[in-house]
């Protein structure tokens, strides 16, 4: 049912470089574990509904009806899909698998827009209660806790078989890594490649670096351990349909806590396009994000634009939006309570949320008219 890889490699040359997929986060499926102590457990598996939850539909219904978007990126915890009593790997929690295939299914299905399965773990498993700090680093062979990386093939070898039939589907291998090898994280993105293409699964993969996958960083240490630039290149797809994934927000230490944006996306994100171009590699930005004021929507503008004026870049994600935020705010406000990029919602002070003063004063603007709308998630669109 998939269209050609190969027919769409010959159709790439001819074709105009372009952003593919447009959208926002939905951040709520990694909600409810926190711990003040850290306690290992805790909010597992939770209440659906309550506790966490993936997408409102309502919602999804007015990015993709009105606002024209075709993505969405929906958050997971690795933790829910396979509980500790059972560990890493192939064997997961049914009921709480079947709460998120009906929203991705809602998503790609119902409204025929695309979807990023998004393990919310910072390449970690057994401890979410504090994160991004807590968790065992999978693959971590000096860590008895830790799960291995072969148990991470066998899970998305498992999670790529029950959507490989999907074709607008695209598989996040993980979120943030951080604080580890960076050949641990090339190691662990490539068994994720491999577990997915065993299963039959022919769809677009995204493939994180470390240091929090910061495209500005791209080329430097980080945390001590050698630049992504360094390993990622090594990645090896059977059929070429990996693209790298990057988060990239414009405050001062790209955390995205911060409600003044100085960070000019052009000149941090030239050594990452440099090195795409090098190796002939696709990149999308999946977590960027700004205030509510003149200075971020003109960095906002650029960071797009820049996405726009290079072919290395095929999509992007704005963080974020989400049925649990209430008032809270995802980012980039200094702790004020804003709201989030959900429609509908509100900041504490009953003032209009970052989804009217940020997602349509300065992102859905950019959303391009020309977005696909059918075929198997590519990197060729």
């Amino acid at each position: 049912m998939f269209s050609s890889i190969s027919s769409l490699l010959l159709l790439a040359a001819g074709a105009t470089a372009r952003i593919y997929y447009a959208g926002v986060a939905e951040s709520g499926g990694e909600f409810g574990v926190y711990s003040a102590t850290a306690t290992p457990g805790t909010g597992l598996p939770g209440r659906f509904g309550v506790d966490y939850a993936f997408i409102n539909e309502s919602t999804v219904d007015v990015f993709v009806d009105q606002d024209k978007i075709n993505l969405f990126r929906v958050a997971f915890l690795l933790e829910r899909m396979c509980p500790l009593e059972y560990g890493l790997g192939a064997k997961f929690n049914e009921t709480h698998f079947g709460f998120y295939k009906d929203a991705i299914d809602y998503i790609t299905i119902t409204k025929g827009a695309y979807a990023i399965l998004d393990p919310h773990n910072y390449m970690r498993y057994n401890n979410p209660s504090q994160q991004p700090a807590t968790g065992s680093v999978i693959g971590n062979t000096s860590d008895p806790n830790a799960a291995t990386t072969i148990d991470f093939e066998l899970f998305w070898y498992e999670l790529a078989s029950r959507f490989k039939d999907n074709e607008k589907v695209i598989f996040g291998i993980m979120n943030e890594p951080h604080d580890m090898p960076t050949t641990l994280v090339l190691q662990n993105d490539q068994a994720a490649i491999d577990g997915i293409r065993k299963a039959g699964a022919r769809q677009l993969i995204i493939a994180p670096g470390n240091g929090y996958t910061g495209g500005h960083a791209w080329c430097q240490s980080s945390q001590g351990d050698e630049p992504s630039a360094n390993e990622l290149y090594k990645i090896r797809d059977p059929i070429n349909n990996t693209a790298i994934d990057i988060h990239e927000y414009l405050d001062y230490d790209f955390s995205g806590q911060h409600s003044i944006c100085n960070q000019s996306a052009p000149a941090n994100l030239a050594c990452l396009t440099s090195w795409l171009k090098t190796y002939q590699l696709k990149a999308m930005i999946t977590e960027f994000g700004g205030d509510n004021n003149t200075m971020c929507d003109q960095y906002i503008d650029q960071l797009i634009q820049y996405m726009d004026d290079n072919d290395e870049y095929i999509g992007w994600t704005a963080w974020a939006a989400g049925p649990l935020w209430g008032t809270s705010s995802p980012c980039c406000t200094d702790g004020r309570a804003l709201g989030s990029l959900e429609p509908g919602s509100h900041a504490s002070d009953g003032s209009p949320s970052l989804y009217y003063t940020v997602w349509l004063t300065a992102i859905q603007k950019m959303v391009p008219a020309n977005l696909i709308r059918s075929g198997i998630s590519s990197i060729y669109g």
